[in-house]
């Protein structure tokens, strides 16, 4: 437990800071940016794809079908696939929550090697898994008017989607992390570690065998890889589970491979795991190792100022609570209305109300996801999506085949019930 706090107690300001960031760059940036420049098998919406995906804060189950929203939405498979790499390993919560614990040089790092690997993986979809002018270059018109808020409202809701749905995506995974965290730095004896400890290569190999599969988002791998570094492995096998674990794991592997295709999610994989040993590689054998020291372990000897302890216990204190929030909020659920039985309370809902179980949705970016991916079938007129019951509440008169067809082109199950 006192690792654990430790642990939480030195990223809490960053937390909070990333968190606030996140919530203005989600109220204060329009959506319709994130599709306007991803269409064409060119090198230019690779680019683009990277620079939205790099600070975007979603976590690594929300990601999945935010792309394939944009896929929908006529963006190319390369800018997809570029979004998938860059946008999971880093984002402004996690950039700030890497300064906390392993200093200025891994901050600058992460999002530098998210960027670059995010490049390579979309222009390869471009040059060996082409598609032809007319399948990524139209993109179906759509009504993008989005309804004029005041500067008071944006503040409101970037606080909401900062310290409440991010706080309910990401909080769960952070929890864990510190957990996973506390276990290796207590309980994996510093022999076990130890054999790794003088290579390099074994050790990035043995983190990547272990990152791909394991699903961890960006800001939670954070303490993990500090207990790993802490017990003597290097820092290139630090950034391995820094890139690798929240880019890859088993759910999206079946989702691209189901959506995008085969040869789309060997690219996928192959981008990461090369770009990883590459750079994990680089930093051991090419950068200073001081550079890469934990701050924690910097710190923990030392006697810290009154004023700066009690500044980040009150920070801890405070994400404790906000956490606590998000998750009474998610048990809760948080349903736009309450239809049942075709009887309805929504002003304005119609007659025909139906109900659908959908599948693996993992946080609210999924339920939005699902929820804008139904609004867009020709016919429907209102839609809930409540990710605690995993059911989505239509009303209209689109066919349960439509409906079906548009959950599962993000990669998610729909049944009706």
């Amino acid at each position: 437990m006192q690792e654990i706090f430790d642990l939480i107690n030195e990223m809490s300001p960053f937390l909070l800071l990333g968190f606030l960031l996140a919530g203005l760059m989600h109220a204060f940036i329009p959506n319709r940016l994130y599709t306007t420049y991803l269409a064409g098998n060119s090198l230019k919406s690779v680019i683009y794809a990277a620079l939205f995906g790099v600070p975007l804060p979603l976590c690594s189950c929300g990601v999945i079908p935010t792309a394939m929203s944009i896929r929908k939405e006529g963006a190319s498979k390369g800018a997809t696939v570029s979004f998938l790499i860059a946008t999971p390993q880093t984002g402004v919560d996690s950039i700030f929550a890497t300064y906390s614990l392993l200093g200025l040089p891994f901050a600058i790092v992460r999002p530098i090697v998210a960027f670059f690997t995010a490049i390579v993986g979309g222009q390869a979809v471009n040059l060996f898994n082409k598609e032809t002018v007319a399948a990524t270059e139209h993109t179906e018109q759509r009504d993008y008017s989005e309804k004029r808020h005041t500067f008071i409202e944006k503040i409101v809701e970037a606080l909401r989607y900062g310290f409440i749905e991010m706080m309910g995506d990401i909080g769960k995974w952070l929890v864990i992390g510190l957990i996973i965290a506390g276990l290796i730095t207590t309980f994996v004896p510093q022999e076990f570690l130890n054999i790794f400890a003088g290579n390099s290569f074994m050790s990035i190999l043995l983190v990547l065998c272990i990152s791909i599969p394991m699903y961890v988002c960006a800001t939670g791998s954070i303490p993990i890889a500090v207990a790993l570094m802490l017990k003597g492995l290097t820092p290139g096998a630090a950034l391995v589970l820094l890139m690798a674990g929240p880019a890859a794991n088993a759910a999206s592997i079946l989702i691209i491979n189901k959506v995008l295709g085969r040869k789309t999610l060997i690219i996928y994989l192959a981008t990461i795991a090369l770009g990883a040993i590459g750079f994990g590689l680089g930093i051991d054998y090419l950068l200073p190792r001081e550079w890469f020291t934990p701050t924690l372990a910097k710190t923990a000897a030392d006697c810290c100022d009154n004023h700066v302890e009690w500044f980040n216990i009150g920070c801890t204190i405070l994400l404790a609570l906000l956490l606590i929030y998000a998750l009474i909020n998610h048990l809760r659920g948080h349903k736009h209305c309450h239809c049942h039985e075709g009887e309805c309370n929504c002003e304005g809902h119609a007659d025909q109300v139906r109900q659908f179980t959908i599948k693996g949705m993992n946080c609210s970016h999924c339920a939005t996801n699902a929820e804008n991916a139904i609004r867009k079938v020709e016919g429907i007129e209102r839609v809930s999506v409540d990710l605690a019951s995993e059911t989505a509440t239509i009303v209209g008169n689109a066919s349960d085949k439509d409906i079906v067809a548009a959950v599962e082109a993000i990669g998610f199950s729909a049944l009706p019930l």
